[in-house]
């Protein structure tokens, strides 16, 4: 019975952070650093040919392979932090004030509040162009653009930490790459009208990196304060009085 009840507050607090998961990701791709890189990024996967007259069967296997490659490396981490979360697990709470504060910090950074901080720094290494290289190419995304994605990262990092598990943390980043990775597949998938909707992001992407950073810090004030707690009491309660149709 107790096992039951600790699966529940388990799954209320995974049913909390999956979404603020995925928004981090979306918000990761509509950043300054990585969405005017789109393009660029889907001519290098397709062969450093014209995207425009690369097929499409291509295009998105290129973009799939590359997602696949920052994939493995994003959950590798996120497990690793929901990990230490079990280890730490006595500390729990001084952990949730800690995680909070990060979060916070890593908000006012990803809104652009300090200047000083929004210097792009990545690795300038690159795999051979085409398929073969997609997935290299990804992976050295996901290590060489953590300082313009970190905070971003960071923020789900900390709610892994939280989940005090590897299976919870890593499901956690699998979330995150959703988010990051859908839009590349998507803008491959119809290249000319994907192009057409970057422009829109690309016109509000100040406004959208501050909304994300605004979300990151709410969450580290819900986590310092432990309203975060309170929010998983209230869906915990939603779950466990769910009652199947069938």
């Amino acid at each position: 019975m107790i096992a039951g009840a600790e699966n529940v507050v388990f799954d209320a607090s995974l049913a909390l952070a999956l979404p603020v998961a995925v928004a981090a990701g979306l918000v990761s791709f509509a950043s300054p650093c990585v969405l005017p890189l789109v393009p660029g990024y889907l001519a290098y996967v397709s062969g450093m040919g014209d995207p425009q007259t690369t097929s499409t069967r291509r295009l998105v296997a290129g973009a799939v392979l590359f997602v696949a490659g920052f994939t493995v490396v994003f959950v590798l981490v996120g497990a690793t932090a929901g990990a230490l979360g079990g280890l730490l697990l006595r500390y729990d709470r001084i952990l949730q004030v800690v995680a909070g504060v990060v979060a916070i910090a890593l908000g006012v950074v990803f809104a652009g509040l300090v200047p000083a901080l929004q210097v792009e720094r990545r690795i300038r290494w690159r795999p051979a162009a085409g398929l073969v290289g997609a997935p290299l190419l990804g992976a050295a995304f996901g290590i060489g653009w953590v300082p313009c994605i970190g905070p971003t990262l960071g923020a789900v990092l900390v709610l892994a930490t939280q989940e005090a598990s590897a299976g919870r943390g890593a499901l956690l980043a699998v979330a995150y790459c959703l988010g990051l990775g859908l839009p590349f597949v998507v803008v491959a998938a119809a290249y000319g009208r994907g192009l057409s909707v970057l422009r829109p992001l690309r016109r509000y992407r100040l406004a959208i990196t501050r909304s994300g950073g605004a979300m990151l810090m709410l969450v580290g004030v819900l986590l310092v304060t432990g309203a975060w707690n309170t929010l998983i009491r209230l869906v915990q309660g939603e779950i466990s009085g769910f009652v199947p149709v069938i």
